[in-house]
């Protein structure tokens, strides 16, 4: 868990980044203001792991000067210095390092803007694997933390693209197991006369071409996490042996006499309805029982509007040109994101925010570089409409 000092002195906007750093699972620190003492903080720092201090250029003058403040910091094992100023003139936000490196300073026209205070939280905690700002993704992530503790298999549903793999990496990073492997294999994307070998492993000689023995997947993710993404694609016949692994917590390599015992939290994903999938047969009830054990269910990015700006943050600072800060994003454009229902969920807003960048210039991205493919809305309206048009013909031809 992330922990930042914010120290509460002519920082007009502490009490609002306080909030959003504390809704985001991030501990808060908040410091004193009398710089007259040996621990200008004036906090004890015993028991905690910050490595961010965030204050004002005011604060900044106050303890001597930002070389003042950077030596200050080091001396409290202060990795990062954050300092924040307002200046009405500029368009946005203005993020520079100086001291080579030592010190982010961020310069906000206005300090209630939401946009600019997500692109502070990014600067402050850019290690946070979730990006969220809707309550129903807040209540998701308290539950997941209370299930990350425990051991339990989890069986995470959702749409495409709705975050199922990120959400359980945030397992494995809050569990008992975060020091181990988290491993994951895409149950759909290998080939089935190849699945068993690679998650099982096999001997030397097991088959054509091994030329060499492999341990597998399971045994890879000893002691710590397996994620098998997209599990409904797994064959039936592998199924079994799968419910085995799970039940007995052994594993029989291709080729080989003899049970491994192995020490593995599992995950599971699907995009599919897996009651569907049970009744007609093509997912074993046994094993679905096995893997649902605890279920945690995603949903789609229209359903959480709030979470759409702190997941952008997050994937123009992926693919922000090398030594870049963040693009600003106009509030025009940000309407245009927002408004928009986004059927192919996170990726397609990766895609159009890819898009963003190439047309845009290195600082802002305006509504004229928002480019958003409408043709697969247009598939669902149609889909829709034929559909509606289905149902009356029905009605008419039954009644």
């Amino acid at each position: 868990m992330s922990q930042v000092i914010v120290v509460k002195n002519s920082l007009n906007i502490a009490n609002n980044l306080c909030d959003l750093l504390e809704n985001r699972d991030v501990t808060v620190i908040k410091a004193g203001t009398d710089s007259s003492k040996p621990d200008f903080l004036g906090i004890d720092l015993v028991g905690y792991n910050a490595n961010t201090i965030v204050c004002s250029d005011i604060f900044e003058k106050e303890i001597g000067g930002s070389s003042k403040l950077v030596s200050v910091a080091r001396q409290a094992k202060l990795t990062k210095v954050i300092i924040i100023a307002n200046n009405h003139t500029i368009s946005g936000i203005d993020i520079k390092d100086e001291l080579g490196g030592a010190i982010k300073r961020i310069t906000v026209e206005d300090f209630t803007d939401p946009y600019s205070l997500e692109l502070i939280f990014n600067v402050c905690c850019p290690d946070v694997l979730f990006s969220a700002g809707d309550i129903k993704t807040f209540e998701l992530l308290s539950l997941a933390r209370r299930v990350a503790r425990t051991d339990v298999t989890v069986f995470i549903n959702g749409p495409t693209g709705s975050g199922k793999e990120v959400l359980a990496n945030y397992l494995h990073e809050n569990s008992s197991r975060k020091e181990e492997p988290f491993v994951a294999v895409n149950c759909a994307a290998i080939p089935e006369n190849m699945l068993e070998a690679i998650l099982f492993g096999h001997e030397k000689g097991a088959f054509t071409g091994a030329s060499n023995a492999n341990k597998g997947i399971f045994r890879a993710a000893d002691k710590g996490t397996l994620l098998l993404d997209e599990i409904s694609e797994m064959p039936l016949s592998l199924q079994a042996k799968l419910l085995r692994v799970l039940q007995e917590r052994k594993v029989t390599p291709v080729g080989g006499q003899r049970d491994i015992e192995v020490d593995v939290r599992v995950l599971a994903t699907s995009n599919r309805d897996m009651a569907s999938e049970v009744r007609a047969s093509r997912f074993r009830e046994d094993l679905y029982y096995r893997l649902n054990v605890f279920p945690l269910q995603t949903q789609n990015l229209s359903s959480r509007q709030d979470d759409i700006l702190p997941i952008a943050i997050k994937i123009l600072d992926k693919h922000k040109k090398q030594n870049g800060n963040i693009p600003f994003v106009t509030s025009q454009a940000r309407d245009l994101l927002l408004n928009h229902s986004w059927p192919g969920n996170v990726r397609e807003l990766e895609n159009t925010l890819q898009r963003a960048l190439v047309l845009s210039d290195d600082s802002t991205i305006t509504a004229s570089s928002i480019m958003i493919d409408k043709s697969l809305s247009n598939v669902n309206e149609t889909s829709s409409i034929e559909t509606l048009a289905d149902q009356l013909a029905f009605a008419r031809a039954t009644y």
